[in-house]
């Protein structure tokens, strides 16, 4: 159904709109990769596609690497492509509307302080009687402290963690294991939840494998972390387009600001390349500067 749709864009691109065939291959390129991504994550209708699910792709593009320029082409075909299959009344809404101008999509990825971080979470309060207040502050320590891919963090296992060694055992990209650092508070909440909070939300599920669940003990979607991100930077105060990925992006650029290795930084993201790690070394600009006029005998 879904290659079926972008065959019938690709035919008014030609049709109606009398595109050269270089720019309709082009488009078709594009929308090949989205659909291989939306086929990995198990979405079989454009309908259950969300303005989340697209702002996660061009994250995920992104982060592996993508120039800017590629990128802000992806986003022009998925908005083009979305305008098309709201106009065909092939969807209610069009989900790309909203997005951002491809001038802002830059290759370097946002970030927020470390006091924006520390606001997003005491948004949530370790309340033992809301499981799931709890769950939401866990699941924002844990990206926090360990920088996760989104996809990685619904997926966790329920004996994932080691407490002993503090340690996350995560699956990643091309089911690729790594083992990754969990911090003193993120565990706390986590040891919480896991007394207080999750057993209340796996009654109707007591067999569920996953470490964060649903109020009705099923695996959490992306797009269900994706929103409660969203909202908390929101309540938050926090004016930045924020989603799971600014976590991950913040956990790296904290860690290379406080004179973290490169190369550790890219074994905990579970970075293949680290031509991909090094799009966080913009953050210590300001140090470097600040340096340089401090101990250089020219400065």
């Amino acid at each position: 159904m879904l290659d079926h749709h972008v065959k019938y864009f690709l035919q008014y691109l030609v049709t109606e709109r009398g595109l050269a065939r270089n720019s309709v291959d082009s488009y078709a390129s594009d929308l090949k990769h989205f659909l291989g991504y939306l086929e990995k994550h198990a979405v079989t209708l454009f309908a259950d596609v969300t303005r989340e699910t697209l702002l996660d792709y061009l994250g995920e593009c992104r982060e592996a690497g993508m120039e800017s320029t590629t990128l802000a082409r992806r986003l022009i075909s998925l908005k083009l492509f979305f305008r098309f299959l709201h106009d065909e009344k092939l969807v209610r809404e069009d989900v790309s509307a909203l997005m951002d101008s491809p001038k802002l999509w830059h290759i370097l990825p946002d970030f927020l302080s470390e006091q924006e971080v520390d606001a997003m979470l005491n948004i949530h309060a370790i309340r033992t009687d809301d499981p799931l207040e709890l769950r939401n502050r866990a699941i924002l320590e844990l990206l926090y402290a360990s920088g996760l891919r989104v996809s990685e963090s619904v997926s966790v296992g329920v004996n994932a963690i080691d407490f002993d060694t503090e340690m996350i055992r995560v699956t990643g990209k091309g089911a690729k294991t790594r083992f990754v650092p969990v911090g003193k508070i993120a565990l706390q909440t986590i040891r919480l939840y896991l007394a207080q909070a999750r057993p209340a939300l796996a009654k109707k599920n007591p067999r569920a494998p996953w470490l964060f669940l649903s109020r009705t003990g099923k695996k959490l979607n992306r797009e269900r972390v994706w929103a409660m991100v969203r909202d908390t930077a929101v309540a938050a105060g926090i004016t930045k387009n924020v989603h799971p990925h600014t976590l991950r992006h913040s956990f790296a650029s904290h860690l290379l600001a406080h004179g973290a290795d490169l190369r550790v930084i890219q074994e905990m993201l579970g970075h293949a390349s680290i031509a991909t790690t090094e799009v966080y070394t913009h953050v210590d600009q300001n140090r470097l500067t600040e340096l340089h006029r401090k101990f250089h005998p020219r400065s």
